[in-house]
């Protein structure tokens, strides 16, 4: 059975990505660390070239490959939350230190990686069968930053 998982690209904060990845969200863990032993390119003797880690138990590998192709939107990590705490929760500390909020529950943590942050509750209002409550949700949706699930509510069934 072939192991799939996903690569992101640093310049060179892998390890600290990582780290920080890992205390964030819940069931993670840093596995292991590669250190330049001599050779590789662009880099010091012990300074690290990739860290493996996983997230809630999906497996990621982060890189230190040099700035040649810096982190870019087309590519996001979704965290579903089960609560608009939950979600305010990562927003903040996401978009802290240098982070940055976008549109439609996007954002860009300190890195340059981006992040969509949605509660469970703006999925089910988006995805209501009845066609104008889940317009009107994405109406709302199509306002905001942070996502807020109860502001969402609100427009989509008043």
């Amino acid at each position: 059975m072939p192991n799939v998982h996903t690569c992101i690209w640093f310049d060179n904060q892998a390890e600290e990505a990582a780290l920080f990845y890992t205390a964030l969200v819940p069931d993670s863990q840093i596995g292991s660390i590669l250190r330049n032993p001599g050779g590789a390119p662009g880099s010091e003797v012990g300074d690290v070239i990739q860290a493996d880690f996983t997230l809630a138990g999906q497996r990621y590998v982060a890189l230190n490959g040099g700035p040649m192709f810096p982190l870019t939107e087309a590519v996001s990590i979704v965290l579903t939350c089960e609560t608009q705490a939950e979600a305010d929760r990562y927003w903040e500390a996401l978009t802290a230190d240098g982070g940055a909020e976008s549109m439609c529950g996007w954002c860009k943590d300190r890195f340059g990686l981006s992040w969509q942050i949605v509660p469970q509750a703006c999925i089910d209002l988006v995805s209501d069968p009845d066609p104008e409550v889940s317009r009107r949700a994405v109406e709302s949706m199509m306002t905001m930053q942070r996502l807020d699930s109860e502001v969402m509510a609100r427009a989509a069934r008043p």
